[in-house]
């Protein structure tokens, strides 16, 4: 697959994000579209993972830690096959399964139920942690929000991981710079951030997040020979693929409107 085709997936993936906030009246939308290249490069590119069995225990493990951005992995997961498309309808409707908000095994490749900002690195670090007791080889892959930053459980994991010497687990930070109300940075003051995860004894490395070559050429490298677990601050632009939602923090919680799912769908090349 080439470059040009992983990059129409990624359209698509965002394409359907714009339908389902829409469909199903849900927000988040801005953060369901900036974190959409980390997770197609992850899971058409680095993961080993297979969709006929999700539950191989030496598969990749891989943690959507901000769980509000649950129709991006959906959507990612349909188009890998791991369950139909059609599936993707019931998000956000009663008694279905794909809830706003990711439940364990709520379908197959959810690995965790996630959300509640602050517990996905430390999930994925105990599942690292149980590869090398098992004497297994998978890989866990755990992506965060920039405002996750600011729990205090992020970085008790951050501390502990290189304690244990764990070298199997790869953090990848959404880093787009927005929260629910405000500027990342504003709210609590994460710059420098890959100098903080250095300073905790990662491997540390600051990437364009909608750049699909050095997401796929970072997250290929686990482990990467230092002996340390891996934190990537990919940088990204909330509502990215949209001109009218780019940057634009009302669509933090904004749902759009039939006029905007149309004109979003022409901008992305899908109509």
């Amino acid at each position: 697959m080439d470059w040009t085709e992983l990059e129409r997936i990624a359209a698509q993936v965002r394409g359907k994000l714009v339908e389902l906030s829409r469909q199903a009246e849900a927000p988040h939308l801005g953060s369901s579209l900036s974190c959409v290249d980390i997770l197609v490069a992850a899971y058409w590119k680095c993961l080993r993972v297979d969709s006929k069995r999700p539950d191989d225990p030496g598969r990749d493990r891989f943690i959507l830690s901000k769980g509000h951005a649950a129709t991006t992995l959906y959507t990612v997961l349909a188009m890998r096959g791991f369950f139909p498309e059609k599936l993707l309808d019931s998000f956000g409707q009663p008694a279905g399964p794909l809830a706003e908000q990711p439940a364990p095994r709520c379908v197959p490749g959810v690995e965790a139920a996630t959300g509640s900002l602050g517990h996905g690195l430390g999930m994925g670090l105990g599942m690292a942690l149980a590869a090398g007791i098992q004497k297994r080889n998978y890989r866990v892959f755990v992506v965060m929000s920039d405002g996750e930053c600011n729990e205090g459980s992020v970085w008790e994991a951050a501390l502990l991981a290189p304690a244990k010497g764990v070298d199997n687990l790869i953090v990848i930070i959404d880093y787009n710079k927005w929260q629910a109300t405000d500027r990342s940075n504003e709210v609590t003051a994460l710059a420098p951030l890959k100098e903080k995860w250095a300073a905790f004894g990662w491997s540390a490395h600051e990437v364009d997040g909608h750049d699909l070559r050095a997401l796929v050429d970072v997250m290929s490298k686990v482990p990467d020979g230092t002996g340390k677990p891996i934190a990537v601050v990919a940088h990204t632009v909330k509502g990215k693929g949209v001109s009218f939602m780019q940057d634009d923090n009302n669509w933090h919680y904004r749902i759009p409107k039939a006029d905007e799912v149309a004109a979003a769908r022409r901008e992305l090349g899908l109509a």
